[in-house]
């Protein structure tokens, strides 16, 4: 019997308010909290229990992880990093240095990710003719950092087959100047080429896995999201699952195009988890990234009157999956950065309500909600969806939306604070591959609203710190619909917990992202522990 008693340092309960949870100690036994209170009490009653001294760190519930991409940012390692490229130049010879260290045949396809053209010396996205300076003998994709966007070189287009006669699919965008390709493609277009590329060998795909699982859970998350899951996918998550390498709670949100196949795979999985994998429900698109100029919006970008950003979906298409979600007792999650693309979300959960007489009981998630208008929150709290705000966005592009948006528009990305005003609740998320699982930055982000440059983006939208990190525990729980089991420290629940070497609390609101993850315990046993 495995019986541990946590004291001598800050305990963050998440109940309550924070002045009101401060116990001494926290009993663990057999994987779930078992108690709290005085220390010499919880030793009474646990004579044989093992004796853990916080020695002055913070013990809370571990993060959970609202949404991203896990199987990204798996493949991910396997791929070039263009994160924080300076110019076509620094893109061209970090894939130049992959190729020759790691041998690459020729031939072999080889993907990138990271680059942001706003960063960028050049201030463009790179074209098929920079890309064939990097890889001229190996057919090439590289993404930009939003997973909205990216660029073939010429083996690349060959080997999938694009002419300049390839029509653009609907909701997305193949480039072409001139008559000719420029490798660039957009949303729908994106994904669609993206998924003919051949996948990695499964030994370098499951050694990935695995670095991705240490990752997250350095970053104190216990409980990760497979936020657009294919049925492409399936394959790999049963071979995980079937050596038992699934150590992350894994929440697993299915293409809608693929749900029947899916559920046929995992019918063992639809109501919980087993071998730490379970079907959360459905994901869509409504629109795509702001950064990359490709988010879909009730009014004009601030230089280009006349574009307004577009729809991958139709209202009907939209309203049918919500209608389908409803139907079938399911979560839905609706990628939506834009306004716009949050009306029509707005709208056609609202027709469906009528229908059903409401859609509360399914907890629709509207995930990024970059742009959502202060004057959508009423209907946002009418219908029951719950926001989750991509709130990085402040410090990572803040100045690139106030290019983007003008500065009455860019002030409100991201609105909590005016969520929290109106007792809407809501949870913060990464995006990763995006950018790192670090939930700890992100709820510095949300309680100081500086951008990269230094700028305050929105006081009124900065929140308390108690708020912030509810919104990557206890409301994250209550996203998955797992508040019973995880997200605060209550007698019953799972110890999912993460020692961090400061109290959020109490440290300056500027040094909470700096703060460090010590342990990470999944159901009692430690899955992470910084070395010393």
């Amino acid at each position: 019997m495995d019986q541990t008693i946590y004291y001598g340092g800050d305990i963050l309960t998440m109940e309550g308010k924070p002045e009101d949870t401060m116990p001494e100690a926290v009993l663990v036994k057999d994987g779930c909290i078992a108690a709290l209170g005085n220390k010499e009490d919880l030793m009474a009653r646990e004579p044989k229990s093992r004796l853990e001294d916080l020695s002055g760190h913070t013990l809370m519930p571990a993060f959970i992880d609202p949404h991203s991409h896990f199987s990204g940012y798996a493949y991910g390692v396997l791929q070039v990093s263009l994160s924080e490229t300076a110019d076509f130049q620094e893109i061209i010879d970090r894939i130049r240095n992959f190729i020759k260290k790691n041998h690459v045949p020729k031939g072999k396809w080889i993907q990138a990710g990271g680059y942001d053209q706003n960063a960028l010396a050049e201030g463009r996205h790179p074209d098929r003719k920079v890309l064939d300076a990097a890889a001229p003998d190996n057919p090439l994709l590289i993404k930009h950092q939003s997973g909205h966007m990216g660029v073939l070189n010429s083996l690349g287009i060959q080997n999938l087959g694009l002419t300049p006669e390839t029509k653009s699919p609907e909701g997305g965008r193949i480039g072409i100047e001139d008559g000719e390709l420029t490798g660039y493609l957009e949303e729908n277009a994106l994904m669609k080429y993206m998924t003919q590329i051949p996948g990695e060998p499964k030994d370098a795909l499951l050694k990935a896995f695995d670095t991705a699982q240490a990752a997250y859970a350095s970053y104190g998350i216990c409980t990760a999201q497979e936020g657009m899951m294919p049925a492409g996918l399936a394959p790999l998550y049963q071979g995980l699952m079937a050596m038992d390498k699934l150590y992350l709670d894994i929440v697993a949100y299915e293409d809608m195009k693929d749900i029947e196949k899916l559920e046929t795979v995992f019918s063992d999985h639809l109501n919980g988890y087993k071998d730490h994998f379970r079907i959360g429900g459905y994901k869509m698109f409504l629109d795509g990234s702001p950064q990359g100029r490709t988010a879909w919006m009730r009014e004009p970008y601030e230089d280009s009157p006349d574009y307004q950003g577009y729809p991958t979906l139709s209202d009907e298409q939209v309203y049918e999956k919500v209608c389908l979600a409803a139907a079938n007792g399911r979560q839905i999650l609706a990628h939506c950065n834009g306004d716009a693309a949050a009306d029509q979300y707005l709208r056609m959960c609202s027709r469906v309500a009528e229908e059903y007489g409401s859609i509360r009981d399914i907890r629709p998630v509207m995930v990024h909600a970059q742009l959502l208008g202060r004057d959508q929150l009423d209907e946002v709290k009418r219908l029951g969806i719950l926001p989750s705000f991509f709130v990085a966005h402040v410090k990572y592009w803040g100045d690139v939306h106030v290019k983007n948006f003008g500065e009455k528009r860019a002030q409100h990305i991201s609105p909590a604070g005016s969520a929290l005003k109106k007792h809407i609740p809501f949870t913060f998320h990464q995006d990763s591959p995006v950018i790192e699982p670090n939930m700890l930055e992100t709820v510095g982000c949300a309680v100081n609203r500086r951008t990269k440059t230094g700028r305050l983006l929105g006081a009124d939208e900065c929140i308390p710190v108690w708020e912030a990190l509810k919104a990557v525990t206890i409301n994250a729980a209550w996203q998955y619909f797992e508040e019973d089991t995880k997200g605060s420290l209550r007698p019953g629940k799972r110890a999912d917990l993460v020692i961090l070497d400061q109290d959020p609390l109490r440290v300056e609101p500027e040094m909470i992202g700096q703060i460090q993850v010590l342990e990470t315990i999944k159901d009692g046993k430690t899955i992470y522990k910084q070395e010393k």
